[in-house]
């Protein structure tokens, strides 16, 4: 049972890792907002054609929770990926994966900012080498970057993507108790309308690039994998294992989106990117097991 979650976690997070590299392929081949709002109409078709019942039967709690539920779409599922998409328009597949990284920080430091959830040492030595990694990636290895306020746009895109999922993760503590397929369809179609105003725009820039085989390719790979499959075996995994060790994985995922850059789009692993995998992730191992020692 415990080898069948494992094996189901593991994709899950090398499906999210695949999300960066899918984003980075598009590029030039479908626009950012554009691969974001045919992605969501494309879940949310496949999600409400399979769970339509459960939403049914869920509606007299959802309706009451209804603009939650939308804002909670727009900045998860919308916001995240636009931000991401565009970012991989300027920095590489591998900075952007690294910085990924900071989501499970930032969520411990809005934690303790909005709920005063209380930090201990380790965890606060964690944050630190965490976040120390996430800007030795985002300076590329030069901290006077940083002084100087000058950071590559798709980096700051980045980390802006990391402050909205933190967000996102930390409300998640206000959903409603719904089935998870009701959550997900609510969500997507939240997602698939607030993305549309953002592929207009877009439009209007002139900036629009209508997917040819590639960007089609990457849209159905976001669409069935990150969106939909991976949800389902990221359920199975916590159902068998539970949560907190589920969620352990999560760390994998700028590791499988490292290795992803490297192997399929061949960009270069360099020194600062190894320092930052180390001090980012060792950071979130320090606070994680610190976190674990406090509640035994």
């Amino acid at each position: 049972m415990h080898r069948q979650a494992y094996i189901f976690l593991l994709l899950t997070t090398l499906m999210w890792g695949g999300n960066t590299i899918a984003g980075k392929l598009a590029v030039d081949h479908v626009s950012p907002m554009l691969m974001a709002t045919i992605r969501w109409n494309i879940a949310f078709a496949v999600l409400y054609c399979v769970g339509r019942h459960k939403l049914a039967a869920d509606w007299e709690r959802v309706r009451p929770r209804l603009l939650y539920l939308s804002a909670m779409g727009f900045f998860g599922f919308a916001a995240f990926n636009i931000a991401l998409y565009c970012a991989l328009l300027f920095t590489s597949a591998v900075n952007a994966s690294i910085e990924q990284a900071g989501i499970p920080m930032v969520i411990f430091g809005l934690n303790f900012l909005i709920f005063r959830q209380r930090l201990f040492l380790g965890q606060m030595i964690g944050f630190v080498l965490t976040i120390a990694g996430v800007v030795l990636t985002a300076t590329h290895g030069d901290l006077r970057n940083l002084l100087l306020l000058d950071l590559n746009a798709g980096d700051a895109l980045v980390l802006v993507a990391v402050m909205v999922y933190a967000g996102y993760t930390v409300a998640l503590r206000f959903r409603p108790a719904i089935h998870w397929l009701s959550f997900m369809i609510v969500l997507s179609a939240s997602a698939s309308i607030t993305s549309i105003p953002f592929a207009l725009g877009e439009y209007a820039a002139g900036s629009a690039i209508w997917p040819d085989a590639t960007g089609w390719g990457c849209i159905l790979y976001t669409a069935a994998f990150p969106s939909l499959l991976s949800q389902v075996f990221f359920i199975r995994g916590v159902e068998a294992i539970g949560a907190n060790r589920a969620g352990l994985f999560i760390n994998l995922v700028p590791i499988f989106g490292t290795l992803l850059s490297i192997l399929i789009l061949g960009e270069t692993l360099h020194l600062y990117h190894v320092v930052a995998i180390v001090l980012a992730l060792g950071g979130i191992w320090l606070a994680e097991l610190s976190g674990r020692r406090v509640q035994t």
